[in-house]
């Protein structure tokens, strides 16, 4: 199967390492290219595979997927037998809505704790961040309650609403914001899933810098 995922760096970009996660878990074999972020050629070198002008990019064949959570929709469909969404259509539709809140909100969260997965710098959250983090971990609990039985996921197995947090785990990790045992459990669960520490060995590996960072 010809796949190839432009990527931005993965130190930073949370919009890669969600389609890139759904592709592991998907069991799919793939090519990768990643793309630094923030220097003068980025735009350029982007919209040579992308139409929007924005990472991720999966390019399969004649078809070219432009969208982090289209690029995981597509893997579910490329590997059905992968599991990226419940088989329980109840569990599926709430792994759906969980999976489209985290795509569209969380801009305070986003905003105060951009991923920098090489970096360490406990912050205390503002209001807004913390009202997001309150969300979000409200969230983790019920759907690991409701539907995860005594598996260790958001809904049993590690799906495409785990990619879609993926992310959020990495900067709860980099600002350490105050958070109870069930968000601290799922996180452990995140990060050791192989390919996660596949994803932070390599951020931590690269050797660009964004301009808007330190680290």
């Amino acid at each position: 199967m010809d796949l190839t995922i432009i990527l931005g760096n993965k130190n930073y970009s949370s919009w890669s390492l969600r389609p890139w996660l759904a592709l592991k878990l998907a069991g799919l074999a793939f090519r990768e290219e990643v793309i630094p972020l923030g220097m003068p050629t980025t735009a350029d070198v982007i919209r040579r595979h992308s139409p929007s002008g924005k990472v991720p990019c999966l390019i399969h064949g004649e078809t070219t997927i432009w969208e982090s959570l289209a690029i995981c929709e597509y893997a579910a469909e490329l590997a059905p037998k992968a599991g990226l969404w419940p088989a329980d259509p109840a569990a599926r539709a709430m792994a759906r809505a969980v999976s489209a809140e985290m795509h569209a909100g969380f801009a305070a969260l986003r905003t105060q704790f951009p991923m920098n997965i090489r970096h360490s710098a406990p912050t205390a959250p503002n209001a807004e961040c913390q009202a997001d983090i309150n969300r979000i971990t409200a969230l983790w609990r019920d759907c690991r309650r409701r539907f995860a039985g005594h598996k260790p996921f958001l809904f049993g197995e590690a799906g495409i609403a785990d990619c879609m947090f993926a992310p959020v785990v990495t900067r709860f990790a980099t600002y350490e914001p105050a958070l109870d045992q069930d968000a601290k459990d799922y996180m452990a669960t995140v990060l050791a899933l192989p390919a996660m520490k596949e994803w932070v060995a390599a951020s931590k590996a690269e050797p660009w810098i964004h301009p808007k960072f330190a680290v």
